[in-house]
């Protein structure tokens, strides 16, 4: 049975932890801090701490679990400019999984790497090569392209799993509509239930190698819709933002459903 490490038990990261120890695996998760280990004892999970930007001890530490399988579960912290950081954190992980003897890595990236393009976007339209001096991808996008391809580059079993706009508990999409500038009819909601990103991440860590796969949930609705629905399935008596007619890129996820994984929720709808 796999030995799994979860860097980053957040919001995705302590629930899949709880999910694979309800599986049998040997799971570990790690906080940046003493003090967010309690949260981990209390829900049966044995913790370590973990900062990627002072990671020292991270090799010892899972090599002295013997952790075959890790799995990078920690945002890119873009609204707080830690974009950079964030290239950094993931080169650090790498080097430290190989130097414990580590012999899976399971990326937990975003769709935010696709270019700014209306149409369908399958795992093979992103990538560092042809993201570099393109001006179609985000700054952003150029940033967690390049922490990817650090892990495509480890030399270890790998899998980088891109997940869509993230909804579930404590991330209802009717907190969201009040901040959007906008919503369009013409721009698909990319979204991924917590349910769906879980099921997704073990997925991959039981059934996948060497891949690129997207996360999202496979049929949806313009924005416009969603979010509209989104407010009255939370009995929000709110307006939209202003509704235009602006084509985006949907988020496609055949290739995640061909090698086998069935999504809990097959419509965005049936999220809510």
């Amino acid at each position: 049975m796999k030995r799994i490490a979860i860097i980053g038990a957040g919001w995705l990261g302590l629930p899949l932890a709880k999910q694979l120890d309800k599986l049998g695996y040997s799971v570990f998760a790690s906080r940046t801090s003493d003090l967010g280990l309690s949260e981990l004892k209390q829900n049966g999970i044995a913790g370590f701490v973990c900062d990627l930007n002072n990671p020292q001890k991270l090799a010892d530490t899972l090599a002295e679990y013997n952790i075959d399988t890790v799995v990078g579960s920690f945002p890119p912290g873009f609204r707080r400019g830690q974009g950079d950081e964030y290239i950094t954190q993931w080169q650090a992980l790498t080097e430290r999984a190989n130097s414990a003897g580590v012999s899976k890595l399971v990326m937990i990236s975003s769709t935010t790497v696709y270019p700014d393009r209306a149409q369908d976007m399958y795992e093979q339209d992103a990538s560092l090569e042809l993201a570099t001096n393109n001006d179609e991808f985000s700054a952003n996008a150029k940033k967690m392209l390049q922490a990817e391809q650090t892990v495509i580059d480890s030399g270890l079993d790998y899998v980088i799993v891109r997940c869509s706009g993230l909804i579930g508990p404590d991330r209802h999409p009717a907190r969201f509509a009040s901040r959007l500038k906008q919503v369009s009819r013409l721009a698909p909601a990319n979204m991924l239930h917590l349910y769906d990103a879980i099921g997704a991440t073990v997925f991959a860590i039981e059934h996948l190698n060497h891949t690129v796969v997207n996360a999202t949930t496979p049929a949806t609705v313009s924005k416009a819709e969603f979010y509209q629905a989104a407010l009255k399935a939370a009995n929000l008596d709110e307006e939209l933002p202003p509704i235009v007619d602006v084509a985006d890129k949907r988020i496609v996820s055949d290739k995640l459903i061909k090698a086998g994984y069935k999504f809990h929720y097959s419509h965005t709808l049936e999220a809510l």
